[in-house]
């Protein structure tokens, strides 16, 4: 059995491992993911992007082969509204958002092959600015399944600043994560940070690498894996962490799964976290 991760506090893992776009790779790329070691599986139930019955069906493979536990292994699944799908909704398109969601939930548990999820999140919310009468009532009906016990935790994916102020204000169950796409030239999302920061919610980064291409030949960066004797995507990761982010990385190399995961075995100096911060700000 591989070396698993050990759980970040509040039961997340230190590292997630992303399966958007992977399509007919989804089963043996979780199954490789597993096996260097990751505990964190994200996946949705939309077909758009994801396969969600390949990552199940990874699961309880490698499960059943004594490669892991479920029960240390933290997955996360999404509800995404009908305009972020595609002709496949796993869903009533016409019904009511309650309705939706519970099928889409239902849907999930089938896929994953599992009774619960520990993170339920909300794709992204319906309008792009505030919170729409739809997003109320899908949260609503999210918030209904926790209470059974379905979802472990609620989280919320691509959100702005005044959404995520409006969810925490009006919520029953408050999120516990925010799930942002980080841009180095966006100061890595910092109001949001902050704002979770000081509300004890979680940060997950994701498109760290893919949103900030130019920081993998930047020299400054280059001269800190150096240092470290690390590469400049484990710098990324690392300082991702320090800055107190939990990462997700979608790699599809096992390579560089491992390497993802090592980024744990040195430390960045408080100089060098601080000019990654600024390293795209003019």
């Amino acid at each position: 059995m591989p070396q698993t991760s050990h759980p970040a506090p509040g039961g997340f893992p230190p590292f997630i491992y992303g399966t958007a776009w992977k399509e007919d790779a989804t089963h043996s790329l979780v199954r490789k993911a597993l096996e260097a070691g990751f505990s964190g599986i994200d996946t949705a139930n939309q077909r758009r992007h994801y396969v969600e019955s390949a990552v199940g069906d990874a699961v309880a493979e490698a499960v059943k082969e004594g490669v892991t536990r479920r029960e240390d292994i933290f997955i996360q699944t999404k509800f995404t509204y009908a305009e972020g799908q595609d002709h496949r909704i796993p869903y009533d398109a016409g019904a009511d958002p309650a309705t939706q969601v519970r099928q889409s939930f239902e849907s999930s548990l089938k896929h994953l092959q599992t009774d619960y999820v520990d993170a339920y999140v909300l794709h992204g919310p319906s309008v792009r600015r505030g919170l729409a009468d739809r997003d109320w009532a899908t949260w609503r009906a999210m918030e209904a399944i926790h209470a059974e016990g379905g979802a472990r935790r609620l989280g919320v994916s691509n959100i702005e600043l005044d959404q995520l102020e409006a969810l925490v204000d009006g919520a029953a169950v408050k999120p516990v994560f925010v799930q942002n796409r980080c841009y180095a030239q966006l100061e890595w999302d910092r109001p949001i940070r902050d704002y979770c920061r000081t509300h004890q919610i979680v940060y997950q980064g994701f498109s760290l690498l893919t949103a900030n291409a130019f920081l993998l030949f930047h020299p400054g960066v280059r001269r800190i894996a150096s240092r470290v004797g690390g590469t400049t995507e484990q710098v990324v990761f690392r300082f991702a962490i320090q800055l107190g982010m939990l990462p997700l990385t979608g790699t599809t190399s096992p390579v560089h799964m491992r390497q993802d995961l090592d980024c744990a075995a040195f430390t960045l100096t408080d100089d060098e976290v601080r000019y990654m911060e600024g390293i795209a700000l003019p």
